[in-house]
């Protein structure tokens, strides 16, 4: 890593704990690298996460860090940047954790808007806690607790949150995408979310016979695909039975902070809790 990344880390809490294999190294370094070209203060940014594979980040990170409860990264996000808006705020979630126990929130910041930046390590299952199922597992893979195969539809993170104001999908796979999406959803004014496929030979490589790094890797390679940058509806369907990725909707308009702004002064300059 070069040494204007390397910056970033608490070297004493190296090595990290994520499995040989394990693709959330690879977000973190695009983490590193979108933040290191964006040139930001590396003290007005915090990070934010919950618990899960995911949620060990901010343990290695020299930043503003919290590490919080399962399924309530957002809320403790929300009340950091409420507290101290010149912070840039980027919430690290697991796909478990955003869309399970952390549904609520989640779907709720996305309509609330607030400038925050939410980034989703979506490998398809429990990684952490013992491979179950996970509300992202795709139909038909095996998992701890689906020995024969999930019958039940997983959900589809872009379009739970295609009430944002900026909402991507990427993988693991694709580096150099990877960074330019976080970069751009962190300078987007308003609620921005990129989910991100990732592997997990541990749990879901073994489990679904692509157990080996290498492997999982061209797994992600070979069941997404690119598509050109997009604006979707609810109705709209992918054209691909293939996970698609890019830029699903980026939209510019008012975000939280800015809208309180304006109710303070229409209120005299007083606080008031409408």
């Amino acid at each position: 890593m070069s040494d204007n990344y390397r910056k970033f880390l608490r070297t004493s809490q190296l090595p990290h704990v994520w499995c040989p294999g394990c693709g959330d190294g690879m977000i973190v370094k695009a983490l590193l690298e979108a933040i290191g070209e964006l040139n930001l203060d590396q003290n007005k940014v915090a990070v934010v996460s919950g618990i899960g594979c995911s949620g060990r980040t901010p343990f290695i990170l020299d930043f503003n860090t919290m590490h919080t409860t399962h399924g309530r990264a957002l809320a403790f996000a929300t009340g950091i940047k409420l507290a101290n808006p010149e912070l840039r705020v980027v919430a690290i979630m697991g796909d478990g954790d955003a869309s399970a126990i952390g549904g609520n929130h989640f779907i709720h910041a996305c309509r609330r808007n607030l400038d925050l930046t939410a980034l989703v390590f979506n490998n398809g299952i429990y990684g952490l806690t013992g491979g179950q199922l996970a509300p992202t597992t795709p139909v038909g893979k095996r998992s701890t607790t689906s020995t024969a195969g999930s019958i039940e539809q997983p959900f589809d993170l872009v379009r739970l949150a295609l009430g944002a104001g900026f909402v991507a999908r990427t993988t693991s796979f694709d580096h150099k995408q990877l960074t330019s999406y976080i970069k751009r959803a962190i300078l987007h004014k308003g609620f921005s979310f990129v989910d991100i496929l990732t592997s997990c030979p541990t749990y879901f490589g073994r489990m679904n016979d692509v157990a080996e790094p290498y492997d999982m890797v061209h797994y992600l390679r070979d069941t997404s695909s690119p598509l050109h940058d997009c604006t979707c509806g609810e109705s709209d369907q992918p054209k691909t039975e293939l996970m698609p990725t890019g830029i699903f909707r980026e939209e510019e308009r008012a975000d939280y902070e800015a809208l309180y702004k304006q109710k303070i002064a229409a209120a005299g300059g007083k606080r008031s809790a409408s």
